[in-house]
């Protein structure tokens, strides 16, 4: 009969193994939920950028949003790689498992094809009763006693860990058959992917290298792009200022440091906005971030970096733009050859749509979450529809992307 110490070390080890194989599948699950939205993110500007060959784009744009598919599909490769990397670590575990559990399940079968023997040799109810009767005192008749209800017992648990061992071990197998399979398609989504990323890398240079001739002009465009943002950024900072500065004044408070001086209820709806970082509802019904926020060198001018304080969501022509939450309309801007801005407050937050065409709400209005406050404009020269997004708390801007939900 084997020592206790084997099968505590038996149960341990299974115990660590059983673990592992979660820890894993933990990670399985996160990198597949990942991997599906940057699937469903491709999907998406596919359809919303690359959908109408007839639309004319500038060559910029052309250039801006393949460069946004490359980014997403290397992510997108990234992530399959590292789910296929998991899937072989899990797969030599599995197999070693398999080996260790087949050497277990042999050993257990042994010891139990052992006992069967000494029993059959012993199987005799009279045999028993010899044994029990040669004791030499009560006490060890029932020592003798204990020992063939123990004996007996041990052989049934030991058949039951034959048959749970079995079952194991065929359940791992099947696990394993399933990996392999999965990581054999991956492998081939992988291929799939990066010939589309090749292609996708050609498409670029072509048109990098068509610019090059005229690098001057575009040069100059890109230039007087940022002036209009730096310009767009200093007018949003000042009416955020002002709103500040007339709000504490209001309320009879006087302050320098850029912040709201906030009233219970102010203060309330700060919390909630707060409260749902990372929750927050789109500004539209379907789009993608095309423009990341903070800084960017351009693509076509390497001497041109802008510091970005929005983010720029590609989405469909006629676009609804929705309120993220909760508010009142605090200010409404337009730009000398520029398109209408809506700031709206959210106690010591602002949540600020850019680059409309028509506004449907005005200064003072409050307004609730998913309430439509404008339409996005559609550029006919650049083919694109592109709302500007921004968070503040206070004077201070904030990582859009952060604050809304993954899509």
């Amino acid at each position: 009969m084997r020592s206790k110490r084997f099968y505590t070390t038996l149960i341990f080890g299974l115990i660590i193994s059983c673990s592992t194989l979660i820890a894993q599948s933990d990670k399985q699950k996160a990198l597949e939920a990942e991997l599906q939205q940057k699937r469903k993110e491709l999907k998406q500007l596919n359809s919303l950028l690359f959908s109408n060959k007839k639309e004319e784009k500038s060559v910029i744009t052309l250039i801006e949003d393949i460069n946004y598919k490359v980014s997403v599909r290397k992510n997108l490769i990234r992530i399959s790689n590292k789910q296929a990397n998991l899937l072989t670590r899990e797969i030599n575990s599995n197999q070693k498992e398999i080996t260790s559990l087949r050497t277990q399940l042999q050993e257990l079968k042994d010891d139990y094809a052992a006992m069967l023997v000494k029993s059959y040799k012993s199987k005799s109810e009279q045999s028993k009763m010899m044994f029990l009767l040669s004791s030499s005192n009560f006490s060890q008749a029932y020592k003798r006693l204990q020992y063939i209800k123990q004996y007996a017992n041990y052989q049934k648990e030991q058949g039951e860990a034959i048959k749970t061992k079995t079952k194991e071990l065929q359940d791992l197998n099947i696990q394993l058959s399933k990996q392999k399979e999965t990581k054999k398609k991956l492998i081939e989504e992988n291929r799939i992917e990066k010939r589309k990323l090749d292609k996708e890398l050609k498409d670029r240079e072509v048109l990098m290298a068509s610019i090059k001739a005229d690098m001057r002009k575009f040069s100059a465009q890109i230039k007087k792009k940022k002036q209009e943002v730096d310009r767009l950024d200093k007018e949003i900072n000042r009416m955020i200022r002002n709103a500040i500065a007339a709000s504490n004044k209001k309320a009879g408070k006087k302050s320098s440091s850029g912040k709201f001086v906030l009233t219970p209820e102010a203060k309330k709806l700060a919390s909630n906005f707060e409260a749902n970082k990372g929750k927050l509802g789109w500004p539209v019904s379907r789009g993608v971030i095309k423009g990341k926020f903070g800084k960017r060198r351009s693509l076509t001018d390497k001497s041109v970096t802008q510091n970005y304080k929005s983010i720029y969501i590609a989405t469909e022509k006629n676009s609804d733009v929705k309120a993220v939450f909760n508010g009142v309309v605090s200010e409404i801007h337009i730009m000398k050859r520029g398109n209408p801005t809506i700031l709206v407050r959210h106690g010591n937050y602002f949540s600020v749509y850019m680059n409309l065409s028509e506004v449907r709400v005005k200064k003072g209005d409050k307004i609730t979450t998913g309430q439509v406050i404008g339409k996005v404009f559609t550029n006919k020269i650049k083919g694109e529809t592109l709302l500007g997004f921004r968070i503040y708390k206070n004077d201070q801007v904030l990582n859009p992307e952060y604050w809304i939900a993954k899509y």
